[in-house]
This record gives structure tokens, sequence and C-alpha cells, in this order.
């Protein structure tokens, strides 16, 4: 096997772990409820302490990657987030276990940087787009895999010991990829040398020498602010299915916790599906020298499918239908990541770890403001004069669709006015 699709193998399954440790807290809300005595509201803030942390910690760590490269910096944040997943399985109060979630998402906050940065040294520019799908999906997969097997294996040993075997998990991780992995393929020592001269003639050219872009040349950026409110608006939607969708369906729908897990697991895996084919649309588009359609084209077929799939899944009266048509929003969602991730690397260049990064912390405000929209919309709704057979809404759940579903339809238009030609380098 070639060493850059080993490189990969191994990005793949951090995503994978990535998402099963993130999604595990949502299946043991019932659990972790109960034993602490919380209450909806209080787990919101929980979700959304990861969010905030996953947040903060996106750019910083993005410039620790461009720096001291994706080496060290993943073998680190693997390591510290993965200390703090197996401390959630030790918390004893509100407190503690917000404290645990928040530095939790400082930890993950790195992986999608760090990943980012290594695919601009080791993938050429026209495999770029099926790697980033490839990644993504493996994200949604280990969100599904959690929604389906967390539930069984709370069951089996309980919550906490949950959480310190996913924690034992990451540690295996963070070892074999500083062994094996290297910043660069010319410094990886068992690399064909037909295989390093392909990478390094395709791999997109960026000059040694390029200074580090600065906090002004970022934020003074049309194109930044453009992206970064996209993925705002994508994260939204998304983190909806990450998190509060399982307790969603299962009350709103009187199921089981294994029915839920199974009926919450499908929306992800249409997720996995829509990385899939946006990255290989991409790449298509790229090869026929259609360069700025194949950024553009899959964001906004994505984003119209999360648009309408929203809009429709809140007039089914069936948890079988609201499925499917939430199924149908997160793929189109998930459509737009590739894309995304392949415009930071375009503008980004040397900077590609602080640019993504930037993006993803304001995807992940978006993330945050869904932890605590979804309870606190539901709950003033749910007590107002707006909901009822004869009334605007029908559901108290509603409202929190019918934003999400605005956000998709203005991303559409944001992503006509973004240009992957024009680097920040050159603004």
């Amino acid at each position: 096997m070639k060493k850059r699709h080993l490189l990969v193998v191994g990005t793949f399954l951090l995503s994978l772990l990535l998402y099963i440790d993130r999604a595990a807290i949502s299946t043991a809300k019932s659990s972790i409820t109960g034993g602490l005595d919380l209450s909806d509201k209080q787990f919101g803030w929980i979700l959304s302490a990861f969010a905030l942390g996953y947040a903060l910690a996106q750019t910083p760590s993005g410039i620790l990657s461009d720096r001291f490269g994706p080496r060290i910096i993943l073998t680190a944040v693997v390591s510290f987030w993965s200390l703090f997943t197996a401390l959630t399985g030790a918390a004893f109060n509100f407190f503690t276990l917000i404290i645990c979630r928040f530095l939790f998402g400082v930890g993950e906050a790195g992986a999608f940087p760090g990943m980012a940065r290594a695919s601009l040294s080791w993938i050429p520019v026209s495999e770029r787009g099926l790697v980033t799908g490839i990644n993504f999906s493996a994200s949604r997969l280990g969100g599904a895999a959690a929604m389906f097997a967390m539930p069984l294996l709370i069951g089996a040993v309980g919550w906490r010991m949950m959480f310190f075997i996913l924690g034992g998990v990451g540690f295996i991780w963070a070892f074999i990829w500083w062994a094996w992995f290297r910043n660069d393929p010319t410094e990886h020592q068992t690399i064909s040398d037909d295989e390093k001269d392909y990478i390094l003639t395709n791999r997109q050219q960026v000059a040694a020498d390029a200074p580090a872009l600065d906090v002004g040349q970022v934020m003074g950026s049309k194109n930044m602010w453009l992206t970064m409110l996209q993925y705002f608006c994508s994260n939204f939607t998304f983190f909806f299915a990450l998190t509060w969708l399982y307790p969603y369906v299962k009350k709103t729908y009187g199921l089981t916790p294994e029915e839920a897990g199974v009926l919450a697991a499908i929306p992800l895996l249409g997720g996995a599906l829509g990385n899939f084919v946006s990255g290989y649309l991409i790449d298509a588009l790229y090869r026929r020298d259609k360069f700025v359609l194949s950024r553009r084209l899959p964001a906004i077929i994505g984003f119209s499918l999360a648009t309408v799939g929203l809009l429709a899944s809140m007039h089914m009266s069936t948890a079988t239908g609201a499925i499917i048509f939430l199924t149908i929003a997160v793929f189109g969602a998930d459509m737009t990541l590739s894309p995304s991730w392949n415009f930071c690397v375009d503008i980004g260049g040397k900077s590609a770890g602080a640019i993504s990064g930037t993006m993803n912390m304001a995807g992940n405000v978006g993330s945050f403001i869904t932890s605590l929209a979804f309870p606190y919309l539901t709950a003033w709704f749910a007590a107002s004069k707006f909901v009822g057979p004869d009334k605007f809404l029908t559901k108290d759940t509603d409202a929190f669709f019918y934003i999400a579903a605005a956000l998709n339809a203005a991303a559409i238009i944001m992503w006509f006015r973004m240009n992957p030609r024009k680097a920040l380098q050159d603004e």
C-alpha cells in the first residue's frame, strides 16, 4: 500500500474515533442526567461547553500545526482529549462534567486543522477532495456507530466505564501515529522514490519562504469571512444531528433507547455518504479544469438539500418520515464540508492549518449555539401562544428547524461570492 494511502487510513481512524468520543455523551444522556440529577438545560450547557472549548482552540491549534507539524500536534491533542474523555467517566456533578467537556473540546480542536496540514504536504491536489471526503465520512460513521453501539456498551458496563474505554483507545492511536508518521514525505524513510516524486510534483506548491499570515490579513479578507459564515450555517444543522437528535426522536416518538439509537444513526450515515459524493464530485470537476466550480457546486447542492430536508422533516407525523428527511438534510450539510476544507487549503497555502482552524472556530460557534438553542427554544415555545394545531407552529421544536433552514439558504448565496483563486496572501 502507498504511504499516502496509509496516511489516509490513519486519519480515517482518527476521524472515526473523534466522533465516537464526541457523540457518546448524547447516548448516555438519560444515565448521566439521572445519575447526577441534571436538567435538560444543564445538559445543553454541558454539550455547549464542548463546542465552546472546541471553537476557541481552533485557530491556535491550526497555528501550532503550521509551526510544529501535524506529527507532534496530533499526537499531543489526541492524548489530551483522550485523558478528558476518560475523566468524563469520573465526573461527579454538573461542575466537574462541564469542565471535563470543555477541556475535551479544547483537545479535539486540533484534529481537523492537523489533518488539513498533513494533507497539504502529503496529498496531490487531484486527490485531495476525495481524501477530505473520506476523513469527514469517517466522522459521520463514528457518530452513527456511537448512536448504535454506545447504548449497548452502557448497558453492559455502565456509562462511566464507557468513557474509560474510549480514552484508552485514543492513547493507542496517538502512540502509533507518533511512531509512523512524518511531517513531509521527504522525511519518511520507507517511502518509495516513485511515490515521493509523485507527491512532490502534484501537491499544492507553496513557496518555502512564504511568510505566515497575520491576524489582519486573515480577518480583513472577504473570502475568509464568507468561509466562516457558511461553515457556521453548516454546523448549526449537523451538530443537532450529533447531539440532540437522539433524545429528540426518543422523546417525540416514544422510542426505546435501542430504537432511537438505530434511527438517530441513519442521518449520520447519510452524512458519510454526502462526504463521499462531494469529495468525488470535487475531484471529477477539478480534473476537467473546473477549479472554481469544483468548490462551489457541491456546496450549493448540499446547502439546498439541507434546506429542503429540514423544512420537510417538520411535517412528518412518524419517526421514519422525519428521519428520511433529516437524512437528506444531513447528507446535504455534509456535502459542504469537503469544498469548505479544500477552499481553506486553496486560499491558505502554507497557513492552511490556521485558516482551516479559523473556519472551524466559526463553525463551532454554530455548534455552541445549537447546543443551547434547541432546548431553550423548545422550552420557550412550549410555553408560548404560537404553538398549536391552528397556530403558526405545529410543534414546540419547529422554530429551531425554521432557523436552521434559513441559515442553510443564506449559505447558498455566500458560496456564489467565494473565490478559491484568491489566496489570502494576495488580498
